[in-house]
């Protein structure tokens, strides 16, 4: 009877539709893990997660039973099993699948259960439910495989228990939110409680699209204990020891536990992981982004060095009569602090000539609205005609608070193919601004030491369409706002329990106002880093058409 096992656990990170990398990706670190008996990868891992509706087509299916079965018959080298996450056809349904990959044959095949529909997941669009699974028998020991969600609740862990499992294995496509490493922790915990099984959970790393996925896998003993945790934000293959105590359960060694960064470090790794990727998996060179002198366009700078390198990053200045010269001067100071090329181009031209050929159509009719947003569109048109030009990625810079109130310009501000700060409300883009004056991330390209100018952060924020514009002339104090704000959209509060926490009912039922009709310029914003739990794409779905005012 086997008494030891050594179990890698690979958090990779995979790229949607690229099915010979993402093998190739395995076969790397099937080959980094050494002498394991059995590597261990993320859910998904050769489709890439999550797949959405590229995974209906029937081509897609084939290619990736193919690529499947023609990397089974690596395994017959006498190197580790591995266990692989992909979609997998099953008596005419379609399901997410682990497999156990070994002596050169698909030897096991197990079906995800419970299949998540809600936030930004839409698996009962795409997959079949699979059974209740029994343990897979490997090595002489009887592996409870799940799949992500079948974690999340009991039944799918006392089925593998009663069955006979010994070692609890979950494959995982968890993306990050603030605060879930604490939940997927704890639910592990539970499962293990209930269990008395150890358990290892993998997890993929990187960015997709909108969803940034974090890692941290790690392995638990069956007292509760942590024996082992990967580094987030990584990709790393991890060794972890296994041996059997003589009441005949395992135990693990005690091996790497990495420190999983949290609060603005976590929040700021995201922003850069998920920004990098966007740009790397579709081939952009890099990202050019206005630069106002403003806080939003400054920490989107900061975060797209640190993602991209200076030489990924271009900014450009784009000043009209309203801009201030104290603003000219902070855009130059963050470009300076950042080691970044930035160019001066004067939208004062555009703007002369829009008045002039909309002069007889506006003839009797005050300045107002349309004429702030002609200097947001000119510059749009000139940051879009530079990429054009350049091959570069317009880096949208607005942030959550003005997504929510509308307090943007369609195709002007919220011209880009990503917006950095989609998710990150205007007081948490203070408190990165601050946090990265004093501290370099891991994996950063950017420079240590300040790179948000004191003045940026201090100064009142300011659109700059008007002579002495402030943001607060039209919104309440951002800090009264983001908590409106997160009581709207995070927490689907009522006005009335709104006004409970001390706001000012009439303050509340304005915001609400601005969040209903705002909604349909969310529908046109580029994507963006998700963080919170209630991000605006899929995790929030509102009609357009919507006359409920709020209030029973």
């Amino acid at each position: 009877m086997t008494d030891r096992l050594a179990i890698a656990l690979a958090q990779v990170n995979p790229t949607v539709g690229d099915i010979a990398g993402n093998i190739a990706r395995v076969r790397e670190a099937r080959a980094e893990a050494g002498d394991a008996d059995l590597v261990v990868f993320p859910e998904l891992v050769v489709s890439g997660y999550p797949p959405e509706d590229l995974v209906l087509k029937p081509v897609f299916q084939e290619a990736i039973e193919r690529a499947v079965a023609e990397y089974a018959g690596e395994t017959a080298d006498g190197g580790p099993a591995v266990i692989i996450g992909a979609p997998w056809r099953k008596d005419g349904a379609l399901y997410n699948a682990a497999l156990l990959l070994d002596g050169g044959k698909i030897a096991a095949v197990r079906l995800k259960r419970h299949l998540p529909n809600y936030g930004v997941f839409d698996e009962k669009r795409v997959f079949a439910a699979g059974p209740l699974p029994g343990p897979v028998s490997f090595r002489d020991v009887r592996l409870g495989i799940m799949v992500c969600e079948d974690m999340w609740t009991p039944e799918v862990t006392e089925c593998l228990e009663e069955s006979g499992a010994e070692i609890l294995i979950v494959i995982n496509g968890s993306p990050y939110e603030s605060d879930k490493l604490d939940e997927r922790l704890d639910l592990s915990v539970a499962r293990v409680r209930e269990s008395g099984l150890p358990l290892i959970y993998v997890n993929q790393v990187g960015g997709q699209d909108e969803l940034v996925f974090d890692g941290a896998s790690f392995a638990l003993g069956g007292d509760r204990g942590l024996r082992a945790r990967a580094r987030a934000w990584r990709e790393q293959v991890l060794p972890t020891s296994w041996r059997r105590r003589e009441d005949g359960g395992w135990r693990c060694g005690k091996g790497e536990v990495a420190r999983p960064p949290e609060g603005h470090e976590a929040i700021y790794q995201a922003l850069m992981l998920g920004l990098r990727d966007y740009v790397a998996k579709n081939g952009f060179p890099g990202v050019i982004l206005g630069l106002s002198g403003g806080i939003d366009s400054a920490l989107s700078a900061a975060v797209a060095v640190d993602a991209l390198g200076a030489q990924g990053t271009r900014c450009v200045v784009m000043p009209s009569p309203y801009t201030a010269p104290e603003s000219l001067a902070d855009a130059a100071e963050v470009a300076r602090l950042l080691g970044v090329r930035i160019d001066t181009i004067s939208i004062e031209p555009a703007m002369r000539a829009l008045e002039a050929m909309l002069a007889e159509a506006f003839e009797g009719l005050a300045p107002g609205v349309a004429e702030e947003n002609i200097q947001a569109r000119a510059r749009g048109i000139t940051l879009m005609a530079l990429s054009n030009k350049l091959g570069s990625m317009v880096l949208s810079t607005g942030n959550k608070s003005e997504m929510s109130v509308g307090y943007a310009t369609l195709y002007g501000d919220m011209c880009g193919g990503y917006s950095v700060l989609k998710d990150v409300y205007k007081t948490m883009v203070f408190a990165l601004a601050r946090w990265r004056n004093q501290t370099l991330p891991e994996g950063a390209l950017g420079p240590s030491g300040r790179v948000t100018p004191e003045r940026v952060i201090t100064k009142p924020p300011s659109a700059e369409l008007k002579p002495n514009q402030r943001d607060q002339d039209s919104l309440p104090p951002y800090e009264i706002l983001d908590d409106i704000l997160g009581c709207l959209i995070e927490h689907e509060m009522g006005l009335d329990e709104i006004a409970a926490r001390g706001h000012d009912p009439k303050v509340v039922e304005e915001v609400w106002g601005m969040v209903e009709r705002a909604e349909y310029k969310r529908r046109q914003a580029p994507p963006g880093v998700k963080i919170t739990r209630r991000s605006f794409g899929r995790d929030r779905r509102y009609p357009i058409t919507n006359r409920f005012k709020g209030s029973a």
